[in-house]
């Protein structure tokens, strides 16, 4: 590992000040979260494959979000589980790298993928007339490559610079999940060397697709404001609003909590964990209500595929 490490395992702590008779609630909790958040995003999956009138532009990035979302939750919510249900927070020194990397990367791709959202609907409704030519799927899968391809980046880079440091002050994990600067604190060096790099990575991830989402949606309330129908606005209003809902709650606790760890605003320890937890588990869970169970195509096909199993139950009773 370069450094000598004296560091065979982590051990994840959680939230510091959890007394030990609300581990059961906690873990309770996190279970619900973690089952809702698969469930949800399978019922959209399993609709995807077996319906065509779903395989288009926007569904194909809302697609790409779902898969994100489930593996960024196998990623992070399993091992805190664990920690507080079975009081087992041990995780090893490559477990815990590998952890971090995904954590990042499938942040990282959120973000980036949210930006691509917001540009459809960006030309869907200030561009009506050339959507299908802008938003064609040669466009959109060259969109979708380019934000997995960008969001892995930035955590190789992470990885690269932060695994063969000397890490010898203590090997608990301050965090509900292995993150780079949770880890990198540990390490027996100056680490701002290794933590501005990070936090600038970031910040351009975050920023920049942030960015493209304020841009998309100034420009989507302009035109909105342009409609005459009242009616009109009111429906256009009512598709973003829930979207810009989602999105404040990604993009503002994350830059506030990058911000807040390198300009050094103080908050107690718990409370910066709970923010963490809400903006990293609440979206997962809540995406494909908003992005899909919301879209009248989408629940014409859900109700479409329930009465077709429920004639089938139906048919096959005596």
């Amino acid at each position: 590992m370069g450094n000598v490490s004296f560091i065979k395992d982590f051990v994840i702590a959680g939230f510091p000040g959890l007394q030990p008779r609300y581990y059961g609630i906690v873990s309770a909790v996190l279970f619900f979260v973690y089952m809702c958040t698969m469930v949800v995003n399978a019922v959209f999956l399993t609709l995807f494959v077996i319906s065509k009138s779903l395989q288009k532009p926007v569904y194909y990035c809302i697609l790409n979000l779902a898969v994100c979302d489930v593996l960024f939750s196998n990623t992070a919510l399993p091992k805190i589980i664990s920690r507080y249900w079975f009081q087992d927070g041990t995780i090893s020194f490559l477990g815990c790298f590998l952890q971090m990397f995904f954590v990042h990367f499938f942040g990282s791709v959120t973000a980036l993928l949210l930006a691509v959202m917001a540009i459809d609907r960006y030309a869907a409704i200030c561009l009506p007339l050339r959507y299908h030519s802008i938003m064609t799927n040669r466009n959109v899968f060259i969109l979708i490559f380019c934000s997995w391809i960008l969001g892995l980046l930035g955590p190789l880079m992470m990885i690269i610079r932060a695994y063969p440091l000397p890490y010898c002050a203590g090997n608990t994990i301050v965090h509900c999940y292995c993150d780079h600067i949770a880890i990198t604190t540990l390490a027996c060096t100056n680490r701002e060397k290794y933590s501005y790099p990070a936090f600038i990575q970031a910040m351009v991830v975050l920023l920049g697709s942030l960015a493209i989402i304020v841009f998309s949606y100034c420009a989507i309330i302009v035109a909105v404001l342009r409609i005459s129908s009242i009616q009109g606005r009111l429906k256009s209003f009512s598709t973003c609003s829930p979207q810009l809902i989602i999105i404040a709650l990604f993009f503002l606790p994350r830059c506030f909590n990058y911000l807040a760890n390198n300009i050094n605003i103080k908050f107690s320890t718990d409370l910066r964990l709970v923010i963490i937890m809400l903006y990293s588990l609440l979206p997962p869970m809540i995406n494909p209500i908003i992005y899909c169970l919301r879209t009248e195509e989408v629940k014409n096909v859900l109700v479409q595929q329930l009465q077709r199993k429920r004639v089938g139950i139906n048919s096959r009773l005596p």
